[in-house]
């Protein structure tokens, strides 16, 4: 097998991370649906979903090292999260009312704008993705973008 190039290196790790960033989604989900705890839920991600053989074909490898960063701090800083989403939604539309698919993807988001050094726009790029990979017929794309938008000026003032 070949050598890969620098930018195929390249691409597979931004792949990865973004595969993490689908499976963090995911798993925050799961923690509030099953009502389950990190470790339990990190620990199922990790040791049987990265890399799983689905009818549809393997799933893409995540980076584990982005996976546990993002679960951590969506967790360490859910409060403060949760508190600047209601402020980026609409004063009809409080996080509890929103679908739970997408209160993970601003938690997921929210925790990386947060708590890592990836700039504002590739986050909420990324997460607009994640939304879309969940809702391929909807608008929810555009939704989490202008929400996702008001996070980051929030959260990085001047970053944007």
């Amino acid at each position: 097998m070949a050598e890969m190039t620098r930018d195929e290196k390249r691409l597979l790790r931004q792949r990865m991370r973004s595969a993490a960033r689908l499976n963090a989604v995911q798993a925050l989900f799961q923690m509030e649906a099953a009502d389950q705890g990190v470790d339990r839920v990190r620990a199922e991600f990790e040791d049987h979903r990265f890399g799983m053989e689905t009818e549809i074909g393997a799933l893409s490898e995540a980076d584990v090292d982005t996976f546990r960063a993002i679960l951590d701090a969506a967790v360490d800083h859910q409060v403060a999260v949760d508190q600047m989403t209601d402020r980026a939604l609409v004063a009809r539309w409080p996080l509890g009312r929103i679908d739970p698919t997408l209160r993970a993807v601003f938690r997921a988001a929210g925790a990386e704008l947060m708590s890592s050094d990836v700039p504002p726009k590739v986050i909420i790029t990324e997460y607009v993705e994640v939304a879309r990979a969940f809702f391929p017929e909807g608008k929810e794309g555009g939704f989490v973008n202008g929400v996702l938008d008001h996070m980051a000026r929030e959260a990085r003032p001047g970053k944007l």
